[in-house]
């Protein structure tokens, strides 16, 4: 099976650009992501690594120690201080598009992907881990209710391709992002950057 090098997509096609994943906890973004960067051979970065880096411990005990306004600061910084100099796959938390600010890093960054899926998927897959900090009220079911139902529209108004992930593993959405991106840098009139070149014959490679 022929492995992807790089990856086929027009707008992306300025040093720096990359492929930035958004959307609820329980999308599979970390997932996916590690996915894409084996298929397309690019650097993989994660806020929430670079956060947990910086404080020197994970995600939960940053909430239960600092609070979340302590963890939205740190994550907006870790946002700001991205500059790749070659495109990347950016995996972002859940709650990145809360802070404006943060929108507009992210649209400079590069091409946005939202990893959606159905309310109750997203919330079976979260329930798994039992680590989510914004989750362990008395009623974890309606907290992500509530989460859900404040973000999707700013997941939808940033986004440059949506892609569903209720019914698909990481492999089969990782798939469908780079078909979606091929297909959207076809509409834009494509460029000639060296991703572009590289896979503009190549198809993308089936799940294995």
């Amino acid at each position: 099976m022929l492995e992807l090098e790089a990856w086929s997509l027009g707008i992306v096609n300025q040093p720096g650009k990359s492929i930035v994943l958004i959307g609820m906890m329980g999308a599979g973004k970390s997932c996916v992501g590690r996915c894409l960067q084996q298929r397309t051979k690019l650097a993989l970065v994660d806020t929430d690594d670079i956060v947990a880096s910086k404080f020197g411990i994970s995600i939960p005990e940053i909430f239960s120690k600092y609070g979340e306004q302590d963890f939205r600061e740190a994550e907006t910084q870790a946002l700001r201080e991205l500059a790749p100099a070659k495109p990347t796959i950016i995996v972002t938390g859940g709650g990145i598009v809360l802070r404006e600010r943060n929108v507009d890093v992210l649209k400079r960054l590069g091409v946005i992907v939202w990893l959606d899926g159905n309310k109750e998927t997203l919330f079976e897959r979260t329930s798994r881990a039992r680590t989510r900090p914004l989750l362990q009220g008395e009623n974890p079911r309606k907290a992500f209710a509530r989460m859900l139902q404040a973000r999707l529209p700013l997941y939808a108004k940033v986004a440059h391709v949506r892609v569903d992930t209720s019914m698909l593993t990481d492999e089969e959405v990782a798939v469908a992002v780079l078909s979606k991106l091929r297909k959207l840098g076809r509409n834009l009139g494509g460029g000639s950057s060296v991703f572009a070149e590289a896979t503009a014959d190549k198809p993308i490679p089936a799940t294995r």
